[in-house]
């Protein structure tokens, strides 16, 4: 996700550095490079050329300070004008009512029915909502099938009349249904078509006119740039929505429709699909989103990412253990664990400042700590709880249960040992010796 924009901005921003001032003849070359970048993400070039005349204005209207250079001060600017561009703050989804109601709209092969699932799955978990999910999409039976597996992965109850071919009528007796079981919010997963047409915007704005939803929500593949900003404006024009979904952004996608929808409709981005897990779906934050492109990471998404994951009961136990240096590899495991539901380890990693251009080339799937937990699973319980029996002969019988060599598994038990080391001196608040610590630290990732 936008790993080429970034790259490409990072070369604009070298063209000034080392120079003493910004200046139109010095920042001129920089903008031009931008602007390229922008294209090449497929950026309309209207908003492109709009975008760089902006960040002219804002950076020769400054002074450049003695701590912070030219190049510095062109990525500050670039960042306020990338922030502004998709919509400076972020918009929350509109949970009024009893129930809320929301309709999901989108063309087919845009991601709406799984989209819909991920929404019911987060308003579950993070909203601690009971949610109906509605399978709207009389004409295909597979659509249909597919909620209904999604919303059983998810404990999430999907109301279906498979016998009825009417949109409207389903979608009115499932809120009444709803409304009788208490569910608090009702998510509608609609029929797409394979492009705009008459007969599908006849039937979305009656749905809408029918059910007067809380939020209207068009789904979107962020893989079709251009042409997505494009039907997302087709949409709006007809059922004026409330906001916009872009799915797929994990995937093969320069970043355009991210960036441009926003001026394009003048509707924020909510929510953005980053996989096809239930749990793939982050709330969009502009500023966010901004410091990703410029390399900045995202540590505050990091550390929410870390938060849902939080157990304070086991954390305090873990801290004693930690104390009293006896964590031990059940421990290691479970730390591993904690680490895997937080999402893909490579986009984990990214949200670490300085870190995205470091791992761009590093292969890091979602097996990612295979390896290393293919050891500890071939230990037997005892040497799992106490490490320091783990001899030669226990190592080699290691290596044979988990498919490795003796070298991995030797380089696993001193990487943990150094871990071990390095969080109990945390625990005892010895942070001077902690740089030496992590440099051992290093070498330890997941194979």
């Amino acid at each position: 996700m936008f790993d080429n924009l970034s790259d490409r901005l990072d070369k604009a921003f070298k063209v000034i550095k080392g120079q003493g001032h910004i200046s139109e003849v010095n920042i001129a070359e920089s903008l031009k490079d931008v602007r390229r970048a922008l294209v090449d993400a497929d950026v309309n070039y209207k908003i492109a050329k709009s975008f760089t005349e902006k960040v002219k204005e804002k950076a020769l209207g400054r002074d450049v300070l003695t701590a912070v250079s030219p190049g510095q001060l062109m990525v500050k600017v670039v960042h306020e004008e990338l922030a502004e561009l998709m919509g400076s703050t972020h918009e929350e989804i509109n949970l009024k009512g009893n129930p809320s109601i929301i309709l999901v709209a989108g063309l087919q092969g845009s991601g709406k029915t799984t989209f819909s699932a991920k929404l019911a799955n987060y308003l579950k978990d993070k909203k601690s909502k009971k949610v109906l999910l509605v399978a709207g999409d009389v004409y295909r039976p597979a659509a249909i099938d597919q909620l209904k597996v999604l919303g059983s992965q998810i404990a999430v109850e999907v109301y279906t009349e498979e016998d009825k071919k009417d949109p409207v009528g389903i979608a009115k007796r499932a809120v009444k249904h709803a409304k009788n079981m208490g569910h608090q919010v009702v998510v509608v997963d609609t029929a797409g078509r394979l492009a705009i047409d008459q007969e599908m915007m006849n039937e979305i704005s009656s749905l809408k006119e029918a059910l007067n939803p809380h939020e209207t929500l068009f789904v979107v593949d962020a893989m079709t740039g251009q042409d997505a900003v494009n039907t997302a404006k087709a949409f709006n024009e007809r059922l004026d929505y409330d906001g916009v979904v872009l799915t797929k952004l994990d995937g093969d996608t320069r970043g355009g429709a991210a960036l441009t929808i926003r001026s394009v409709v003048d509707k924020p981005i909510k929510f953005v699909g980053i996989g096809e897990k239930p749990d793939a779906l982050d709330v969009f934050h502009p500023r966010r989103m901004a410091d990703r492109i410029l390399g900045m990471g995202d540590i505050v998404s990091l550390v929410e990412k870390a938060q849902e994951q939080y157990d304070e009961d086991e954390a305090r136990k873990l801290q004693k253990k930690i104390a009293k240096n006896q964590f031990n590899f059940n421990d290691f495991l479970s730390q591993l664990q904690q680490i895997k539901k937080m999402g893909n380890v490579k986009d984990l990693m990214g949200m670490i400042p300085g870190m995205g251009k470091a791992i761009k080339d590093v292969d890091l799937d979602d097996d990612a700590f295979k390896g290393i937990e293919a050891i500890i699973y071939s230990m037997t319980p005892e040497e799992r709880e106490n490490p320091a029996v783990l001899n030669g002969s226990r190592r080699k019988r290691i290596a044979r249960g988990a498919g490795t060599d003796i070298t991995e598994v030797n380089k696993l038990v001193k990487q943990f040992e150094d871990t071990r080391k390095m969080m109990r001196m945390m625990s005892k608040g010895g942070k001077g010796k902690m740089s030496s610590m992590m440099q051992n630290m290093q070498g330890m990732r997941p194979r």
